[in-house]
């Protein structure tokens, strides 16, 4: 209980000597000795309990190496946590807090995903007052005026401080701090469109409708612009958030200037040369003494620089990667991917106007729509369907997803290629109908397209849209592509199922009897019903000419067939006779190799699995894959045997 005036400990300055605010006793002494006689008074007082090396981690500033340390000072606060003032007014939690928390609980606005309500309410019910100034040299400057005196006058400028307090011309000095920059975040809603005058574009624009931004921001920002909207306005700012994750490197890293690991969208879409690269990420950086690792980095994940993407190969990369709220691993060989997607789009579009220009195009008139066209055209309203749904819930993954399965394996991959025997032929009214799907399919295609891949949708529409009769400057000035359900044609969907699935039979076989592509087979059909009859007939040119087939020929039973390979469709059974189609021995010696090649594999795996400690040590889901991989194997060298057996008994 006795007070004992112990010596200051911090009687040093910066260059080891002795302040002038330390007591008599000490000035003169240097550190080492100052430290000593401060010892040895603790330990004749009682108060010393054990002395031991410390070794001081002085913090320092990346850029000016000076030493950085705590400095207690006065602060401005927002109240957040008391439901009434000290007056009788609301506190904090009833003006700001609880509204802000209300309009999310009865959906005035909602987050996408939803899982962002979830820790918006977390950090809403946990909260403590706000500190909002700062000890920075730029920011809005805190609203708060010092007379002589030091009296402190609060208000919206010098010259209400004045007006209010009858201050006159006296002497007022404005406080230093500024304000936190989430603190002006918060304005930006409603600030940006003149506020706190009620102007046209305020009453227009406000509340906005969407919020895109970061996860990692839900707290520092988007919660603060509801905070201020509800209590400011009063209105919420925006209906929807919609929460993307963070774009991280191909290893799920931070991207940092201080890693090294930064991709400059502009690099990705122009491309540069491996030098380049390498000054961009080692000049100018906060931490010069890793510019060696940054540069030994850089050059093994691109020893030959980065290839030029294009932009619309970048902006669909993000759009297919964007799943909400997840963080994105980005890697350049998705980006080269989606490259190879624009030239798929481009050369389908050179495909359709050698097809279609100076020619007749069925603008005006009848024509006849082959059961492929009312195909392509109901498999269009389904995309249309898919793709809006997908953009009204703000998964724009899905969305990008849903539009490169249609474009490219729907539309480029099998109608392209189902319409060629059509517009080979000789039926005018066929050919006409197909090239106006043809065009008419692809225009809403590249629409739909359009926001994501801008730049070469406009580029392609521009040349399209004459020779499909439609008018307009530009893709932008059309309406976004909306599903007519009149259009919709079950029947022809069906037919053309049943001619993909038999197509895609022919093809499994060519594929494990080793049979080249361009061969012509003949091929047996048995089972089915008398529909599957009718379309063998119906679409005989298109199979002869896609499966490369040179006849189709229908039995009663499987049993009068000679040793066939055989696929199954549902109830049908597809035939194709192997007698003169393979060289036998050749084949058998190939399926040998293979059979070989996987048991070698699988006896590895069986290795590793019989071992206790690898299961025993191994993650659950590694050993679940080494399972997983062994049953494959076992189920693809079974199909070999089988193989074998039946390429013996021709």
């Amino acid at each position: 209980g006795k007070r004992h005036d112990l010596p200051m400990l911090n009687i040093f300055t910066e260059d080891a000597s002795i302040n002038d605010s330390a007591p008599e006793a000490y000035r003169g002494l240097d550190r080492y000795e100052a430290r000593k006689r401060i010892v040895a008074e603790f330990d004749a007082l009682g108060l010393l309990e054990s002395v031991a090396p410390h070794q001081l981690r002085a913090p320092r500033s990346d850029r000016s190496n000076a030493i950085v340390e705590p400095l207690l000072t006065e602060q401005w606060y927002v109240d957040l946590t008391r439901e009434t003032q000290d007056d009788g007014r609301p506190g904090g939690w009833t003006a700001i807090i609880k509204p802000a928390l209300d309009v999310v609980r009865d959906g005035r606005v909602k987050f996408h995903p939803e899982s962002g309500a979830k820790t918006y309410f977390q950090w809403l019910e946990n909260i403590q007052d706000w500190c909002i100034s700062r000890q920075i040299w730029w920011g809005h400057r805190v609203p708060a005026w010092y007379d002589e005196a030091g009296n402190c006058y609060v208000g919206e400028s010098e010259a209400a401080v004045r007006a209010e307090h009858h201050l006159g011309d006296a002497p007022l000095t404005q406080d230093t701090d500024v304000l936190d920059t989430w603190f002006s975040s918060a304005l930006w809603p409603f600030s940006t469109l003149g506020w706190p005058e009620q102007t046209p574009e305020l009453k227009t624009f406000y509340p906005t409708s969407v919020l895109v931004t970061g996860h990692d921001i839900l707290f520092f920002w988007v919660a603060r612009m509801i905070m201020a909207g509800v209590y400011l306005m009063p209105d919420v700012p925006f209906r929807d958030v919609y929460l993307h994750g963070l774009v991280r490197d191909a290893e799920g890293k931070k991207m940092s200037k201080s890693k090294g690991n930064v991709l400059d969208p502009i690099d990705l879409i122009d491309g540069i040369d491996l030098e380049s690269l390498l000054a961009k990420r080692t000049s100018s950086m906060m931490q010069p003494r890793m510019a060696e690792r940054i540069a030994a980095q850089t050059r093994k994940a691109y020893p030959d620089g980065i290839e030029a993407y294009g932009t619309d190969a970048v902006r669909f990369t993000f759009a297919a990667s964007t799943t909400t709220g997840r963080d994105i691993s980005f890697d350049t060989q998705r980006v080269a991917g989606y490259r190879n997607f624009c030239n798929k789009l481009w050369n389908a579009t050179r495909f359709a106007l050698m097809q279609c220009e100076e020619q007749d195009c069925g603008i005006d008139g009848d024509v006849t729509l082959s059961p492929v066209d009312r195909w392509i055209r109901t498999q269009l309203q389904h995309t249309e369907t898919t793709v809006r749904g997908h953009l009204d819930q703000y998964r724009f993954d899905l969305a990008a997803k849903a539009l490169y399965e249609f474009s490219w394996n729907t539309y480029c991959d099998w109608y392209l290629e189902l319409i060629k025997p059509i517009l080979q032929g000789d039926d005018e009214l066929a050919k006409r109908g197909t090239r106006r799907t043809l065009l008419r399919v692809l225009e809403a295609t590249l629409r739909l397209l359009h926001p994501i891949m801008p730049y070469i949708t406009e580029t392609l529409w521009q040349r399209v849209a004459p020779v499909a009769g439609i008018a307009g400057e530009s893709i932008m000035q059309r309406p976004y592509p909306t599903p007519d359900p009149a259009l919709i044609d079950n029947a022809a969907s069906a037919d053309v199922e049943w001619l993909r699935q038999l197509i895609m039979a022919v093809r499994k076989i060519r594929s494990e009897m080793d049979i080249a592509p361009g061969k012509p087979l003949d091929i047996l059909l048995t089972g089915g019903q008398e529909l599957d009859r009718q379309r063998s007939l119906d679409c005989a040119a298109i199979l002869n000419n896609v499966a490369r087939l040179a006849s189709i020929e229908w039995i009663d039973n499987a049993s009068d067939a000679p040793e066939s390979a055989t696929e199954v469709i549902g109830d049908l059974q597809l035939m194709i006779p192997l007698a003169g189609l393979i060289d036998k021995d050749a084949e058998l010696a190939r399926l040998d190799k293979e059979i070989a090649k996987l048991d070698k594999e699988a006896q590895s795996l069986r290795g590793r699995l019989s071992n206790e400690a690898f299961v025993a040590k191994a993650p659950a889901h590694i050993v679940e894959q080494q399972r997983a991989r062994l049953a494959e194997l076992d189920a693809s060298a079974e199909r070999m045997q089988a193989e074998q057996a039946r390429i013996q008994a021709l």
